[in-house]
């Protein structure tokens, strides 16, 4: 006999300014991935819009807002369009590696420098290598860390270009967070290439969807997020297929 599940217990942060959509204000709430369910409570409150961080599972509840929607790629209907297909060709010598969840240095500073080049003034720029194994260590799911290396010499591991952190789920493959090189003319795009590695990848090990987190319609940094078809979004009546009227810009009376 099972033990019983335990149902959690939600919190709701306060009000802050949104980072996505200026002169708004995000609100969170959240719950505690822990005990022997944290995997199945994952698996679940994923499929209705959260997201983890660490041991926290959390979603937007914005006041007055609901810009921030979940999305999801249908691995076994995408295809690679011809900027995709130049892109795969381009990152095609790098070499791929699912491995344990375990921080090392050499991640550690290509996170400085992602981070440095691109979200500078972002909540994560403060992160110190404490912060970054917590991050990368201290989960209670099912978890690794994807790296792309450029090839060997000699027997010696190529240089790091790359990294995700990963959540395997009974349904797909969410992508917590990834990093990679910014400043180097030979490996643009690495961002698309990672998100189109994880749909190959969990196309292959037979689960249906990729998690890209929140796309925040009107942010042009989230926009890229529209770019991997099919693709779904959830809304009140659940997940539906994303359509090309979903992209119109909001009118405004």
């Amino acid at each position: 006999m099972t033990a019983p599940f335990r149902f959690p217990r939600f919190f709701v942060t306060s009000p802050s300014p949104c980072p996505y959509l200026p002169g708004r204000q995000e609100r969170k709430v959240f719950t505690e991935l822990t005990g022997p369910h944290a995997t199945e409570l994952n698996d679940a409150l994923s499929r209705i819009g959260f997201r983890r961080s660490q041991g926290v599972a959390y979603r937007p509840s914005c006041a007055g807002c609901t810009a921030c929607v979940s999305v999801r790629v249908v691995t076994a209907e995408f295809h690679l369009n011809a900027t995709q297909r130049k892109l795969m060709k381009r990152h095609a010598d790098l070499e791929v590696n699912a491995c344990r969840a375990w921080a090392t240095d050499e991640q550690y500073r290509l996170l400085r420098h992602y981070l440095a080049a691109r979200h500078p003034g972002g909540g994560m720029a403060g992160m110190d290598e404490d912060d970054y194994a917590d991050m990368i260590e201290h989960s209670p799911v099912n978890s690794l860390i994807v790296e792309y290396r450029e090839p060997s010499v000699d027997g010696r591991r190529g240089r790091l270009v790359a990294a995700c952190l990963t959540d395997r789920q009974a349904d797909g493959l969410s992508m917590i967070y990834s990093f990679f090189v910014t400043d180097d003319e030979t490996r643009t795009s690495l961002g698309n290439f990672i998100i189109i590695d994880h749909i190959m990848r969990a196309r292959d090990a037979g689960l249906p969807y990729v998690y890209l987190g929140y796309w925040v319609k009107g942010s042009a940094r989230m926009a890229y997020k529209t770019r991997y078809r099919p693709i779904e979004i959830l809304g009140p009546a659940g997940w539906r297929r994303l359509a090309d009227t979903d992209l119109e810009p909001l009118v405004h009376a």
